[in-house]
């Protein structure tokens, strides 16, 4: 068999400048935290790492190689191990995709924090894995930062209830979250008890300065094993605010709702587009037979709902466009005297009254010039608005 010559002889000079410099013939768990930070430091927002390719960073939406050879099946267990732990390969022999965060302290002053999703492929014929990994900010952003209308500022922080934010896979659901979190912390007289429940943890607040305020992170399913189970735990904690990542199922959203009538301002995100939507489809995740009780105990812990998708800006980068409903006492009375087979469409009629519509915040982009006609009228029928 032929000797296998080093990377360094290997490599063009056209190669080499594009390529991590210091790429060894085998990597190491020593390698993997220094090869991160060189493609934090090209401008990476994505790092792909599968099996039988080179690593790839996209940078400004363009993919580019981060090694000059193939992430073979032994680089590749590595990179499991240190991102994940030894238990990796085999959860995802049993059909499991791994959802988990990773930081990176380069020195006692700064971090780099990832969101990983590593998922099975089939790659030449046999068992691989693509390892995506997110770059994060180091701080969560602002309001400011993100735009936030006023009116969601205004409703964000109920003294009990729940607030839901709604939106497609990629929308920045958890994002808006992070500034929201940003927000309570940053006033003057804090939030009191923060509990936090997330999978993966995406954003710390360790550098948000809040002398009246306690953030507690736990990573599902690192730390407990389910949101629901989550948040029970919460209740035998004393916190004024639970964050709960994801309303997904039935269990999850009796937990939240069951925190919020306890007298807890419960801040959750489900996969839907609209505020009828999502007041309809956590509904459904209920037999027939419990659904009415369940709509009612809803609607008495409902008090603002925000859908959030992300359209392509003119000029680059994307904008967050919104529609959101306030659900105060007159609505919430309104709405549990009808069945709650009709609130779909009484919600749909009181958006604009009581919140905008993702129509109506659609064409105020579109005015501005900032999204195109295509996204403009896209987004103006995404949520039967």
């Amino acid at each position: 068999m032929e000797a296998r010559k080093p990377i360094s002889l290997l490599k063009s000079q056209d190669s080499f400048a594009e390529t991590w410099p210091d790429e060894p013939d085998r990597f190491t768990e020593d390698h993997v935290d220094p090869f991160l930070v060189w493609c934090v430091k090209q401008g990476s927002s994505d790092i792909s790492i599968q099996s039988d390719r080179p690593v790839y960073n996209e940078i400004y939406g363009a993919l580019y190689p981060g090694t000059f050879k193939n992430i073979d099946a032994a680089d590749m267990a590595v990179f499991l191990t240190k991102l994940y732990g030894p238990e990796a390969q085999a959860r995802l022999a049993s059909a499991m995709d791994l959802d988990v965060s990773y930081e990176i302290r380069p020195d006692r002053y700064s971090k780099i924090r990832f969101r990983v999703n590593i998922t099975a492929i089939l790659s030449r014929g046999r068992d691989g894995a693509q390892i995506t990994m997110r770059s994060l900010p180091s701080d969560p952003p602002t309001m400011d930062d993100l735009k936030i209308e006023k009116a969601i500022r205004d409703a964000w922080a109920p003294r009990q209830g729940m607030v839901v934010i709604t939106g497609a896979t990629g929308s920045g659901k958890s994002t808006l979250l992070a500034a929201g979190n940003r927000m309570l912390l940053e006033r003057p007289e804090g939030c009191g008890k923060m509990l936090t429940y997330e999978a993966p943890i995406e954003f710390t607040y360790d550098s948000i300065k809040s002398p009246r305020s306690l953030v507690s992170q736990s990573e599902i399913p690192r730390h407990l094993p389910s949101f629901d189970h989550g948040v029970r735990n919460a209740l035998r904690r004393k916190p004024e605010i639970i964050l709960v990542g994801e309303a997904r199922d039935r269990e999850t959203i009796s937990a939240a709702i069951e925190a919020a009538q306890t007298g807890h301002a419960v801040y959750t995100t489900t996969h839907t587009m609209g505020v009828a939507n999502t007041v309809q489809r956590m509904l459904s995740s209920y037999e027939m037979s419990e659904r009415e009780e369940r709509a009612i105990a809803l609607m008495e812990t409902l008090r603002l709902v925000v859908t959030q998708a992300l359209a392509p800006k003119i000029g680059g980068g994307r904008v967050g466009v919104r529609e959101w409903m306030r659900f105060p006492d007159e609505v919430r009375e309104k709405l549990m005297d009808m069945d709650f087979t009709e609130w779909p469409n009484e919600i749909q009629r009181m958006v604009g009254a009581y919140g905008q519509t993702m129509a109506r915040s659609a064409e105020i982009y579109f005015e501005r010039g900032e999204i195109d006609r295509r996204h403009y009228l896209l987004l103006s029928s995404s949520t039967g608005s």
